[in-house]
């Protein structure tokens, strides 16, 4: 006589098999907004729209692909005053997104970059703030390229490399599309 298959027998090892999504959120983006513009008294969102032909464009000025079509943009104020801009985006780590948070001076400088979430099982290393201390003071002519300007951090290269491309990518942004 058989016996009926056993299905938990079958799928308990597969679920084994498959690792649970990794993700943590560490800040909000009015946390980070406060964290990175501690003087601003507004945040005008400002979502900026791309055609393909701006997308071209940003690749061509920073060498780095804009992906959405759409960037996340705020305009950081005081009493009415450009202060600069605050700008979230993703970038892809190892496998999973990273989302993060940029500002930007009115003049196109790097005034400090946040992790809101990081989704990879490692490399989560990029939150340091030594190590995202690197991009403060950066514009885009400099060569923001990891290991000549940005120090990689051993375990998390690809979360660096992109993390560094993505800055990059959003201060061309900023030269091309945003102005005060």
């Amino acid at each position: 006589m058989r016996r009926p298959l056993d299905l938990a027998a079958f799928l308990l090892p597969a679920a084994a098999l498959v690792s649970p999504a990794h993700a943590t959120d560490y800040l909000s983006v009015a946390q980070a907004q406060t964290l990175l513009f501690p003087a601003a008294k507004s945040f005008v969102e400002r979502p900026l729209k791309l055609s393909d032909e701006q997308r071209e464009r940003i690749k061509a000025v920073s060498g780095v692909r804009q992906r959405a079509e759409e960037q996340k943009v705020w305009r950081a104020e005081r009493d009415g005053e450009l202060l600069g801009w605050f700008l979230v985006d993703e970038v892809i780590g190892k496998h999973e997104f990273i989302t993060y948070a940029t500002a930007l001076s009115a003049d196109g400088k790097v005034l400090g970059v946040e992790i809101l979430s990081y989704r990879e099982t490692h490399g989560g290393q990029i939150r340091d703030a030594a190590w995202r201390k690197n991009f403060v003071g950066k514009t885009l002519a400099n060569p923001l390229k990891l290991d000549e300007d940005v120090p990689n951090i051993s375990g998390a290269t690809l979360s660096c490399r992109n993390v560094t491309d993505g800055v990059k990518r959003l201060l061309a942004i900023q030269k091309l599309y945003l102005h005060a």
